[in-house]
């Protein structure tokens, strides 16, 4: 049980920082890729910060039902 709770704990962590990163400004933002309004969208430098996000998501999923598979003691 705790371990699932740590799981959403990092999970929620690690999806707080990618919206600050996502929704911040930095020195290399890149070319716009996606334009979502007509005053925000997508950057190229966004895109990396995304596929951090998904490894990062998986990682997780996989090592939380690696862990449930092993059987302890």
């Amino acid at each position: 049980m705790l371990r699932w709770l740590y799981t959403l704990v990092v999970a929620a962590i690690l999806s707080g920082f990618t919206f600050l990163l996502l929704t911040g400004s930095y020195i290399n933002d890149g070319p716009v890729v996606v334009r979502l309004t007509a005053s925000h969208g997508l950057h190229a430098g966004d895109l990396f910060v995304l596929v951090g996000w998904a490894v990062g998501m998986t990682t997780l999923g996989l090592l939380t039902r690696h862990t449930d598979r092993v059987r302890v003691g």
